[in-house]
């Protein structure tokens, strides 16, 4: 019986040493909070939590010191774990509140919002968290209408450009439509040309009118004279001997 008391005396007077220690570390860590020492301060809050992992005030701070350093993920789990581990309204309803804003620093609008929410759920009467979560949903709207606007941006450009294309389009078949006509229409009039300079150049064997007319008329004449040769030949036979007819 004895012995059992002993090591029940040694236990508790190792957990006061173990409470003293981590009290004393949440103390430094307290004065190098107030010295906005947030790194020194969240060492001195580890320690802490080190001697006692259910410290409220060691984790809590913590998480303040993280928040503070703009560790906004490692501040975001602390609070966390807080809240889901606490029966305490209070407790969770500021948990949630800087859950919230650590969300909020993270641009998480949603998630953050959901936070303030639940902060208020235990503690109505908290007006810096109603605030918090006005401005939240604030950033969230216009964040939606930045989106909505930028879509209708997009969706404007992207018509704008497929206008352009189109137009592009058009005037790429236009051009070669153009280009075609006015190949086909060389093409012809170069055939036009060979088909006149072809009519009017001489076939072989073939006279030309010029030509023809030139030996018509060469022959009128050859005609002619031996016409009048032959006139000129019976003429002169008549001058001849005379038969009388007695």
């Amino acid at each position: 019986m004895r012995k059992h008391f002993i090591i029940l005396v040694f236990l508790l007077q190792v957990t006061g040493v173990f409470a003293q220690k981590e009290k004393k570390y949440v103390h430094n860590g307290n004065k190098l909070y107030e010295q906005q020492k947030f790194a020194e301060a969240e060492a001195a809050y580890r320690k802490s939590v080190g001697q006692s992992k259910s410290s409220l005030e060691g984790n809590f701070n913590l998480g303040d010191a993280l928040y503070k350093q703009k560790k906004f993920e490692p501040a975001v789990q602390k609070f966390t774990e807080i809240a889901n581990a606490s029966n305490d309204k209070t407790v969770k309803a500021k948990a949630y509140h800087n859950l919230g804003n650590s969300l909020l620093e993270s641009k998480k609008l949603e998630e953050s919002i959901a936070a303030y929410k639940k902060s208020l759920m235990n503690n109505p009467k908290d007006d810096q968290t109603r605030y918090n979560l006005a401005y939240a949903q604030e950033k969230l709207k216009q964040q939606q209408q930045n989106k909505d606007k930028n879509k209708d941006n997009k969706d404007k450009d992207k018509k704008d450009q497929d206008k352009k294309d189109q137009n592009k389009d058009q005037q790429d078949k236009d051009k070669k439509n153009q280009e075609k006509k006015d190949k086909d229409q060389k093409d012809q009039d170069k055939k036009d040309k060979q088909d006149q300079q072809k009519d009017q150049k001489p076939q072989p064997d073939q006279l030309s009118k010029e030509d023809a007319e030139r030996m018509l008329e060469a022959l009128n004449n050859e005609e002619k004279n031996t016409q009048d040769k032959l006139k000129n030949k019976k003429a002169k036979g008549v001058k001849g001997k005379i038969v009388k007819d007695w």
